[in-house]
């Protein structure tokens, strides 16, 4: 109706951010919104309580979705002789985005969730950034635990060299992670054949056309945007898929 161009990214929560040098507590709902490195003494995120409801039959398959979730069991409960209530401590970045989802299929539909806030609580978090042509892309940011950064860095990355389409340059895509690349690819350059209308065997001339080629897609990456689609923000949203 109002002719805007409607970017959809992958939700996120609110952290808390404990300063070094004065203690002061700022929440951030971006990635992007993060201070420096330098100045961060601590990084809180929210967690939550669950209860999950389910036929005992799911048991392990709902205790193995949560424990790759970063989830902390708290008790089992059987509510009668078949079905239970599994209660466990989640953050609540992984509670958003797929994790009912996964819950519906590892249970085929049978098992509900309740959640309530518990805390917010101090953890190993660094903000994943994602380059693209060297730079970076604010709505592809996350923050996500140390521990899975690099793995979440890789697959993120290769997902991005499938979408992003190629350009008469090449592209390179990148994960960057503590102020170091965790992860590169290049999308490959459009090849156009400058030597198609060269007739003969003059090599010269065909060295000649091929030099100024490459002179003209490195002056092209300089200045040249590269349009990132929607489905590569979405991407984020399927990076725990096999």
């Amino acid at each position: 109706e109002y002719d805007l161009d409607v970017l959809a990214t992958a939700p996120s929560v609110e952290y808390e951010v404990v300063l070094r040098n004065t203690g002061e507590i700022v929440r951030i709902d971006s990635p992007a919104a993060l201070p420096d490195e330098s100045t961060i003494q601590e990084i809180r995120e929210p967690w939550m309580t669950i209860q999950v409801f389910t036929p005992d039959t799911y048991i392990g398959a709902i205790m193995e979705l949560v424990t790759s979730k970063r989830g902390e069991y708290i008790t089992m409960e059987y509510l009668d002789p078949k079905r239970v209530m599994l209660s466990y401590n989640l953050p609540l970045a992984e509670l958003i985005v797929d994790f009912y989802d996964k819950l519906k299929s590892a249970t085929k539909g049978y098992a509900s969730l309740d959640y309530q806030f518990k805390e917010y609580r101090p953890d190993k978090l660094v903000k994943l950034e994602i380059l693209v042509n060297n730079e970076p892309v604010d709505a592809l940011a996350m923050i996500v635990h140390k521990d899975h950064a690099f793995h979440k860095g890789q697959k993120l990355v290769s997902k991005l060299k499938e979408l992003i389409p190629q350009q008469q340059f090449v592209v390179p895509i990148q994960a960057a992670a503590e102020n170091r690349i965790i992860s590169r690819a290049n999308v490959k350059a459009l090849r156009k054949d400058v030597l198609a209308k060269c007739y003969g065997g003059d090599i010269t001339r065909k060295r000649k056309l091929l030099e100024k080629q490459k002179k003209g897609k490195k002056r092209m990456k300089m200045i040249g945007s590269v349009e990132v689609p929607q489905e590569a923000f979405m991407a984020v949203l399927s990076l725990d898929e096999d």
